[in-house]
């Protein structure tokens, strides 16, 4: 159910605006297996992220999501909009759980446009959201942008 990925374009910065929503991205629900995958990946083998005994003895409801793969889908939701390469800074707060099943929403907007030493920049806010609205991360980039007739 993840929305599909952006298909990737340059993007210039006299296109972009400030006020600009990025485009969403919605995930999957999120499941038991993809934790157990991410851990593989991440080296992040916590038990509270993989066994739901752990999770229910410390009072958590159950096993959560990493917060970096949280952050992770932030990220991919700004990769998509930018492209990798412009991203100059990306940050994150969390504020939250992530529960198997969550559906996570990912947002953001560009609050700030400039010039320095001739480049463009944009810097935005972003966040993560689950179906109930509960927020997971909130955050901030800064990117650097090609001027179109550079």
């Amino acid at each position: 159910m993840t929305t599909p990925a952006a298909t990737p374009t340059r993007r210039y910065f006299e296109d972009v605006e400030i006020g600009e929503e990025i485009p969403q991205l919605v995930k999957a629900p999120v499941k038991h297996l993809q934790l157990v995958r991410y851990a593989g990946a991440s080296g992040d083998f916590n038990p509270l992220h993989t066994d739901p005994k752990v999770g229910e003895e410390i009072g958590t409801g159950g096993i959560i999501a990493h917060g970096m793969l949280i952050m992770g889908f932030v990220g991919q939701m700004l990769s998509d909009y930018v492209g990798p390469q412009p991203l100059r800074k990306f940050g994150v707060r969390f504020k939250g759980m992530t529960h198997l099943d969550d559906v996570i929403t990912c947002t953001g907007t560009v609050t700030d446009k400039y010039e320095e030493d001739g480049k463009g920049y944009i810097a935005g806010k972003v966040q993560a959201k689950d179906q109930n609205g509960d927020l997971k991360v909130s955050g901030t980039f800064t990117a650097h942008l090609p001027h179109r007739n550079a």
